[in-house]
């Protein structure tokens, strides 16, 4: 007599789709002031090892800030407001990551797309959002909005192809899992010190003329001031003192005075100004497809 065998499936793998309009993600992405979080972003990222050592060899930060800042911000606007593009642009970034790969001055070898350092690049987009929040929004996020954006960036993870064993499964769980990756991971690299340096001064860009330079220096410190507040303010004070940073009351007052303006100025600003250009045209494109579903639902019959 023989016994049925049931067929054992491996587990699905899970799915990948596009950031959905209505979400949190998506009404604020693409806001200009996402430029100010994405500095504390970048700063932790470069802090871990693998990150520091690869953007080290590979990155143009240092060469051409402001053009890796525009392509990283594209790169961003894709991730959520693409459409079916979203997922195309996320398999084009790991393909590009997957031979950057480098050794460090002990001789440790260096892989971008190691499960770890991969999801700590997301892992840094949600600290700076839901921390930048407390800045920079009209008010804090709660804690139930914290784990509602939490689980969209879960889907970002996802999409990434980022490894399951390196999403905690709630916000409470990420905030175990990424204080201790700060305390315990993290290191003060020089990558992180000239990250630092040109975000306080915005290097003019190689094409300028020379003699336009002491201009561009002149109408662009205020920015680079501005850069650096929200960029430092933002990080996690474990994460300051190892880089000797000290952030003071006065330091404090000057970043909720700044946050103060951004919040109540950005939402006065024209939609077509209020976001980077791919948001406000996905966006708008959104807009008029729910028109033509409704016309579409209310035709004569």
């Amino acid at each position: 007599m023989t016994r049925a065998v049931a067929e054992i499936k491996p587990p699905a793998r899970p799915s990948r789709r596009p950031i959905e309009p209505g979400t949190r993600m998506w009404d604020e992405t693409g806001l200009v002031s996402f430029s100010l979080t994405a500095g504390t972003a970048f700063l932790l990222q470069t802090m871990e090892p693998t990150i520091s050592t690869v953007v080290d060899e590979h990155s143009t930060f240092r060469t051409d800030p402001l053009g890796r800042a525009a392509r990283s911000i594209a790169s961003v606007m894709m991730w959520v407001y693409g459409g079916d593009e979203a997922i195309a642009e996320a398999d084009r970034l790991r393909e590009m990551h997957r031979h950057l790969n480098s050794v460090d001055a002990h001789g440790v070898r260096h892989t971008a797309l190691s499960t770890k350092p991969w999801a700590w690049v997301l892992h840094t987009g949600t600290y700076a959002f839901c921390e930048g929040a407390k800045y920079f929004a009209r008010q804090p996020l709660s804690y139930a909005e914290k784990e509602a954006y939490y689980q969209e960036t879960v889907q970002l993870m996802r999409n990434f192809r980022v490894a399951e064993k390196e999403i905690p499964a709630t916000y409470a769980d990420f905030v175990v899992y990424f204080e201790d990756v700060v305390a315990h991971d993290l290191k003060a690299t020089a990558v992180t010190q000239d990250f630092l340096r040109l975000s306080a001064q915005l290097p003019a860009p190689p094409q300028l003329p020379r003699a336009f330079r002491p201009l561009w220096t002149a109408v662009t410190a205020p920015i680079g001031k501005m850069q650096y507040l929200a960029t430092v303010g933002s990080t996690p004070e474990v994460a300051r003192r190892k880089l000797g940073i000290e952030w003071t009351a006065t330091d404090e007052r000057k970043l909720r005075a700044l946050g103060w303006a951004v919040a109540r100025g950005v939402p006065m600003l024209p939609e077509r100004l209020r976001y980077f250009p791919i948001a406000y045209e996905a966006r708008r494109l959104e807009r008029d497809k729910q028109r033509l579903r409704k016309l579409i639902d209310l035709r004569p019959m």
